[in-house]
């Protein structure tokens, strides 16, 4: 690690306005390498963009059905809404990114196998794999400049590929945003590791990252400083805006099994060009503005992203934004919403939006049935925005707005889409989204 801050030459923040309008992805002020990475982190998005997404909706959607359901069936005609009991049984893995390496009692020594599981815009994200695996001992966070060895501050501003693992169960209030730099793992698999109580994890102008198996809450803004966002480069970084995860100006990114709730600004937010992305697995609860995809109606350059939203679990407390799109294509499949208090799926400037096999369970206000939320345009604009709804399950009143012509009919060839598994199985699905309790020798 380079010792000390770099030497950077001070250019005014409109310049980067000029680079990136209306985002100035909290950077107080532009210096040339910063300037080097965001052009670099274009070039690799670019490189990522699939011109024809359906591709690997086809794809994904073949791995789900060549899942199975082990011949059982989950219950899918109730409209309770409580916390499931915790499952004591035998190691079920109900999906295709699952089934890819949960089960194996050996999952402890071979932690590169969850390399090869990503599915969907995400599957090229193989972080750290072919690293050194790097063990976080201790979960202080004092120096954002020269962090400390054995922080996980530490670990994710290295250079080279390393896959982060924790050494036992813990706590870490983060002083500042955490910035993970390139090609990095984080696995808390095997450990109870909590975020709360301080500011998120951020990844700006990076390619190929995995975030696994962390619990995160109560993430709040933070006030910025002098921060090292890699091995060689410390900048100058402006207030935070408290969300659990974000990503900006990214691509190459999977982030499965976390736990999400109560942050002050959003769970998940990609923005600024970010693409091939993957969420999976995740449970999320008790939060207003969930996931945000694209942060401005004039960025068109979001034209580019692409994100696959699969098996995550929307539960208890929620409100509204599950996600909320903008200019991209968007997979939304096989999802569990059982919560939400003004609506599930929203968007503006003319996302398009492909949801499939979710369950939807609207809530018992008469006015918030309504899945589908549109931002920003009259019925005749969003009219021609593609919001498809396939095999989706709809509970309690529920309803999807379709609009615009049917997929099949987009300007390139789609091949054969096959249906994925009908909405009446989201709930088993997503039955184990969340931080998993794993524990080594035992299949998780």
């Amino acid at each position: 690690m380079a010792g000390g801050a770099s030497k950077v030459t001070f250019i005014f923040l409109v310049a980067f306005a000029i680079s990136i309008p209306s985002l100035n992805a909290r950077i107080g002020e532009l210096d040339e390498y910063l300037k080097e990475q965001e052009l670099e982190a274009h070039e690799i998005a670019v490189e990522s963009y699939v011109p024809d997404p359906t591709n690997v909706t086809t794809e994904l959607n073949l791995h789900v059905h060549r899942d199975g359901t082990d011949g059982k069936e989950e219950e899918t005609n109730s409209t309770r809404r409580e916390l499931k009991a915790k499952y004591r049984g035998p190691c079920l893995a109900l999906n295709p990114i699952d089934r890819c390496w949960r089960c194996k009692k050996s999952w402890a020594k071979n932690r590169f196998k969850l390399a090869s599981c990503a599915k969907g815009f995400g599957r090229r994200a193989v972080g750290g794999l072919g690293g050194k695996i790097y063990t976080v001992t201790d979960p202080s966070d004092d120096d954002m400049v020269e962090p400390k060895p054995g922080t996980l501050r530490y670990g994710a501003v290295q250079k080279d590929p390393l896959w982060i693992v924790f050494a036992h169960s813990m706590v870490i209030a983060l002083k500042q945003e955490l910035l993970v730099s390139s090609d990095k793992t984080i696995d808390g698999r095997g450990a109870s590791v909590t975020i709360t109580g301080g500011a998120g994890i951020t990844m700006q102008f990076v390619n190929n990252v995995i975030i696994h198996g962390l619990r995160i809450h109560g993430i709040k803004a933070k006030e910025g400083g002098m921060m090292r966002d890699s091995w060689n480069h410390v900048g100058l970084r402006t207030r935070s805006d408290g969300d659990a995860v974000s990503l900006f100006g990214s691509s190459n990114v999977w982030l499965d099994h976390l736990s999400l709730s109560d942050c002050e600004d959003g769970l998940i937010d990609v923005i600024a060009s970010s693409t091939a992305v993957t969420i999976s697995n995740c449970h999320m609860t008790k939060h207003n503005d969930v996931m945000l995809f694209g942060a401005s109606d004039t960025y068109t350059d979001d034209k580019i992203m692409q994100i696959t939203v699969a098996f995550n679990h929307f539960g208890q407390g929620l409100i509204q934004r599950m996600p909320r799109c903008r200019f991209g294509f968007f997979h939304v499949l096989n999802n569990d919403y059982t919560h939400w208090l003004m609506y599930a799926i929203g968007g503006s400037s003319g996302p398009t939006i492909l949801s499939q096999g979710n369950r939807f369970i609207a809530p018992n206000n008469g006015a918030a049935k309504e899945v589908t939320h549109r931002d920003y345009a009259p019925p005749d604009v969003w009219a021609k925005w593609q919001w498809r709804t396939e095999n989706d399950l709809f509970m309690n009143g529920a309803t999807f707005t379709e609009s615009g012509p049917p997929l099949g009919k987009l300007p390139f060839n789609k091949g054969f889409l096959m249906k994925p598994r009908h909405g009446s199985q989201a709930n088993r699905l997503t039955r184990f989204a969340g931080a998993l309790n794993c524990k080594v020798g035992k299949p998780c």
